[in-house]
């Protein structure tokens, strides 16, 4: 079969819909006989016919109805298309709001939203981001309160829709001098003896690591809480207790503040993050092509 013509088929799609060759060419500002003869055209290439010509108009046969609904998204992917070159070739406007959890913003998203806003092609878009904790990121993008969000891919989605970003390494973070400082690697049992500088108790990473504990029959010993890793490290360095904390954040300020680095163990240290949207058909072109940056830094599928 030649390849189907997309004029014909938009031609077929409105005869379809009005049930009569006459009122489709009204709408289409196209005498009749030229649709009719393009009509004869697309049955002859199909090889089946599409139409029952009636008294008052015609209906589609069973092919027809198979060639609608085929046509109907054609026609929705030709206008995407349309709408993502113009983007490309006029440069995309819009605003584009994030919401995102504190490991992605310490860590990474702040310079890949800066490396986007520098293309060229994006300098009318604005990019807003906003601090949140991983259930107020879902609510936040679910309600509408902004088309993106970054968080841990452990978080309850429900229904929204999801790419894939970075990925990070949690870690145990001592000062200097301490008795796990002399470790390569830990498991995160043998921390719990110890005090911790924690996050809010709603975070995704400390929900994470009360379960772990819970599961381990024990419990995380909070001395500190503060709401960011910047914060966590200067409580570590001042040697009132140890953290969580990704190896990506950590090892910005370690040898400046004198402290020590040890992977954890566990599989569920190894993080992966992940952009939400509530759908992403409906997005923005704006919000499309920042998805779309984001997840080029998304690790290989293996």
């Amino acid at each position: 079969m030649r390849d189907l013509d997309l004029t014909t088929l938009r031609l077929f799609i409105a005869v379809c819909e009005t049930g009569n060759i006459a009122r489709a060419g009204e709408r289409a500002s196209i005498v009749g006989s030229a649709i009719s003869k393009r009509l004869s055209q697309l049955e002859h290439q199909v090889g089946t016919p599409l139409l029952v010509r009636k008294r008052h108009g015609v209906i589609p046969t069973a092919a027809g109805e198979t060639l609608l609904e085929h046509a109907r998204g054609m026609m929705d992917s030709a206008s995407r298309i349309e709408r993502d070159m113009e983007s490309y070739v006029a440069g995309a406007r819009g605003q584009v709001r994030i919401l995102a959890s504190v490991s992605a913003m310490t860590e990474s998203l702040a310079d890949d939203v800066a490396a986007f806003l520098k293309m060229p092609a994006h300098r009318s878009i604005q990019v807003d981001m906003e601090e949140r904790v991983s259930p107020e990121i879902v609510r936040g993008v679910r309600d509408g309160m902004a088309s993106l969000g970054v968080c841990w891919d452990a978080v309850e989605l429900g229904a929204l829709q999801s790419r894939p970003y970075r990925t990070d390494q949690l870690c145990i973070v001592v000062p200097a001098g301490h008795a796990l400082a002399s470790r390569k690697t830990l498991r995160f049992e043998q921390t719990l003896a110890f005090e911790h500088v924690s996050l809010p108790v709603n975070s995704a990473v400390q929900v994470m690591l009360q379960r772990a504990a819970g599961r381990l029959g024990r419990s995380v010993i909070h001395r500190v809480v503060v709401s960011n890793f910047e914060a966590a490290l200067r409580v570590v360095r001042a040697g009132l207790a140890i953290s969580v904390v990704p190896r990506e954040v950590a090892e910005l300020q370690a040898a400046a503040y004198g402290l020590h680095v040890i992977p954890l163990a566990e599989a569920w240290a190894q993080r992966r993050f992940i952009v939400c949207f509530r759908d992403e058909q409906a997005l923005s072109p704006a919000a499309k092509l920042l998805v779309d940056h984001l997840a080029t830094h998304a690790p290989p599928e293996t």
